[in-house]
């Protein structure tokens, strides 16, 4: 149950909102069939070093435990932070789930130089020749869960975060949409 005031998203999100990205585990269950070609193609034996981390083997590597977000989230919810709305990214990555909580007028703008793209991530778009549309698509490429809040009230939000142990990155913002352009835009 929750009270109807804080429901999310809400729907004052608005131009000129922050975006913060929270640091994935890894792949996080998505891309799998993806995956698991690239793994055969390349001759790996899933007991294998990891191509992206020697310490741990390949199976290790890829099958990171999905991290919970619920309970570092909800602590932030529950002091207040002035979270507007909340993305999973899971399959579709941010193409397909940040527009969820946006009105039709606003678009999410991604700065990709924002946080440095996981080694698993970085393997994987070499190993398979994959684009960067394609790998945003279909894996989270290091964030798991995205929350949009007022740009002044950032910090209290990151050090909310930064007590649970949870890695949060400024990725983006939210700016009105032009004509023609798509709801998620990235730059570099």
């Amino acid at each position: 149950a929750v009270e109807r005031t804080k429901v999310l998203p809400k729907k004052d999100i608005a131009a000129g909102d922050l975006i913060l990205g929270l640091a994935s585990d890894g792949l996080h269950s998505n891309g799998f069939s993806l995956v698991r070609r690239l793994v055969e193609a390349e001759g790996l034996a899933w007991d294998a070093p990891s191509p992206a981390d020697d310490t741990k083997s390949l199976a290790e590597d890829l099958l990171t435990p999905t991290r919970i977000y619920v309970r570092s989230v909800l602590a932030a919810l529950k002091a207040n932070a002035p979270i507007k709305g909340l993305v999973h990214i899971t399959g579709g990555g941010f193409q397909e789930n940040l527009p969820r909580v946006l009105d039709d007028h606003l678009a999410a703008h991604i700065d990709l130089s924002a946080w440095k793209l996981p080694r698993v991530f970085q393997w994987l778009q070499k190993a398979g020749a994959i684009e960067e549309a394609e790998l945003l698509r279909t894996f989270n490429c290091g964030i798991g869960m995205i929350l949009c809040l007022p740009k002044e009230q950032a910090a209290t939000a990151l050090a909310l975060l930064a007590d649970s142990a949870i890695k949060a990155y400024e990725i983006g913002r939210i700016e009105a949409k032009q004509a023609g352009e798509d709801a998620v835009v990235y730059a570099d």
